[in-house]
């Protein structure tokens, strides 16, 4: 890969070369911004390759009243099928439920019809109710006790090869894009900010007007290399696990209900194998750091146990990733996912830390980011809109 050399300014530099901070830096290209991002280690490395590979509405989110996170992840997940045709596919998702089941068929129709209506009540966004001795397709799920089997439509990816066309696209409308390079520090100064870069061996200078921290776990950690401070958010980082079992239960996907917490858990086809995730556990440590845990495998195939208790497990990988959840009492599975774009108004919102967010809603955040800029600096010619620019494997 080449690289254009390090300029002595830019109009926006990014930081973190997750989904979150690619999608930032595409979408300022596009709006005519010169860019710069940097990735320490490598692009998707952290929380963004280790996903459920999700693209979806968030069906569990209207438990807790996020009305306008689904809404919003809906249309974005309706967009992503549109333009990235190679990285994301819409599937069948089975919530199966039984005779003894923390929530009622009443309740997930609600749900579900609510779902649908979000997505404009389009053919490809409804759902249907199979009954029960249509669950013999499936081999091996539980039918004792069966009493229902509804099915609805959502999408998955390949979280890092969709992380990767969002950076080359980036890099197309003229971004440059760094890896590894690691910020140093960061001062403030008129109209704008200063920043050390650790790249090729040598620490190097650059200035930037506005600075975008989309780094997730490592956010505050950020903040701290920055004089003065911009203003943080406290936060708790949950972990979340997920096992990649040899051989394929289905080529479609099922949402469980957990039977020991009702939390969700997803069966999915992951290239010819069954990806099973996700847990929820609070973290304390080194990002850096983070492995899944023995209570955590043992949680997830008690879970699969439950539902599919003739399928012979094998566990052939396993890894961890950190959510960045708002700090509170009420248990992480509850907390709103809703992302936190947090901006030193003293500034003139010239540094920007975003917290929290989901791979669905990546370029809706990029969206809400540009706004930000656009006020802090002024506008450029826009020379694309990534709302329809086509993401492609070979990029």
């Amino acid at each position: 890969m080449t690289h254009t050399p390090l300029k002595d300014n830019y109009d926006v530099t990014v930081i973190g070369g997750g989904i979150h901070g690619a999608g930032v830096a595409q979408a300022a290209a596009a709006a005519g911004y010169q860019v710069l991002l940097l990735e320490k280690n490598d692009w998707a490395a952290g929380t963004s390759s280790k996903s459920s590979k999700l693209i979806h509405g968030g069906l569990r989110y209207l438990q807790s009243g996020q009305f306008n996170l689904v809404r919003e992840s809906i249309q974005e997940r309706e967009i992503l099928l549109q333009i990235a045709p190679d990285l994301v596919n819409r599937n069948n998702f089975y919530i199966p439920i039984y005779k003894n089941s923390h929530y009622k068929s009443w309740q997930l129709r609600i749900g579900l019809s609510l779902y649908a209506l979000f997505g404009g009540n389009r053919v490809n966004c409804r759902y249907k109710k199979l009954k029960p001795a249509e669950a013999a397709k499936f081999h091996g799920l539980k039918t004792d006790q069966l009493k229902h089997l509804f099915c609805y439509p959502d999408a998955q990816t390949d979280d890092r090869l969709l992380t990767r066309a969002v950076i080359a696209s980036a890099r197309k409308l003229g971004a440059n894009t760094l890896m590894p390079a690691q910020l140093l520090n960061a001062k403030h100064v008129v109209g704008g900010y200063t920043l050390a870069v650790q790249w090729q061996g040598k620490a190097r200078q650059t200035t930037s007007r506005v600075v975008i921290n989309a780094t997730g776990p490592w956010a505050n950690t950020v903040n701290t290399l920055v004089s003065p401070a911009p203003p943080t958010v406290a936060v708790d980082l949950v972990q979340g696990t997920h096992l990649i079992l040899e051989g394929q239960i289905s080529n479609e996907c099922f949402y469980l209900e957990a039977p020991q917490d009702q939390r969700a858990v997803f069966v999915l086809p992951w290239y010819g194998n069954t990806l099973l995730g996700t847990t929820e556990r609070l973290f304390e440590g080194d990002p850096d750091q983070v492995e899944p845990s023995l209570a955590e495998q043992y949680y997830l195939l008690e879970v699969l146990e439950y539902y599919f208790p003739d399928f012979e497990v094998k566990v052939v990988d396993a890894f961890a990733g950190l959510r960045v959840l708002p700090k509170q009492q009420e248990r992480a599975f509850k907390r709103s996912r809703e992302t936190q774009l947090i901006c030193d108004r003293a500034h003139s919102a010239q540094w920007i830390s975003i917290y929290g967010g989901k791979l669905t809603g990546y370029r809706a955040t990029a969206e809400k980011v540009v706004k930000l800029i656009r006020q802090s600096i002024g506008p450029r010619t826009q020379i694309a809109n990534t709302r329809n620019l086509r993401l492609k494997l070979s990029e």
